[in-house]
């Protein structure tokens, strides 16, 4: 199945593309997590998740387990497609400087 390239500048800058990319390596990531693996503190990961929540890319969930508090998060459908499409547009930019003749 291909995938449509399509540059997303919601998912580019750097921060959020590591959080996407965190996030489409499983179907759902604990919150600390996250934070670990992207060095990131709470407000700065919380914030990251709002924006890719009210964009329809991912999903949070808030539950007890083991009386604290736990938040998770998950690509949603759009969010996996978004991803794949920019990573396929990248893919494409280095593809296409790869082929370009070297000035000379």
């Amino acid at each position: 199945m291909s995938v449509e390239p399509r540059f997303d500048e919601l998912i580019h800058p750097s921060t959020r593309l590591s959080l996407v990319a965190a996030l489409a390596a499983a179907d759902w990531a604990d919150f600390a997590f996250l934070k670990d693996r992207l060095a990131m503190s709470d407000s700065a990961l919380s914030k990251q998740l709002a924006t890719l929540e009210k964009a329809g890319y991912a999903q949070t969930e808030r539950r007890l387990d083991d009386g604290r508090h736990r938040v998770r998060a998950r690509l949603t459908d759009v969010g996996r497609s978004a991803f794949a499409g920019h990573i396929a547009a990248l893919n494409e930019i280095v593809a296409d400087v790869r082929q370009a003749p070297a000035d000379t």
